[in-house]
């Protein structure tokens, strides 16, 4: 029952990154595009967290971690470069 409701997780997810991915290809503006990345950033990192759920491998999280944090610093980094207009 477990596994079923993380696959059903997992497809949600998936779903979100398409949605996201659209957003990012169309979006009129480039705040619209980082925050459509940024979406599929935290969205890919749920994923890599079901998946170390699902195959018991805690090492995963540790991808998922560091993934976040450059996720993070990356859209940080864009935000201060089109607040300042370059």
């Amino acid at each position: 029952m477990v596994n079923i409701l993380l696959i059903v997780a997992a497809s949600i997810t998936l779903l979100s990154i398409g949605v996201s991915m659209i957003r990012f290809v169309i979006g009129p503006s480039p705040v619209d595009r980082v925050i459509a990345f940024d979406v599929m950033s935290v969205s890919s990192i749920a994923l890599i967290a079901l998946i170390a759920v699902l195959d018991n491998r805690i090492i995963y999280m540790d991808v998922a971690l560091v993934y976040g944090i450059l996720g993070f610093l990356g859209v940080i980094v864009v935000a201060r470069y089109l607040e300042r207009g370059m």
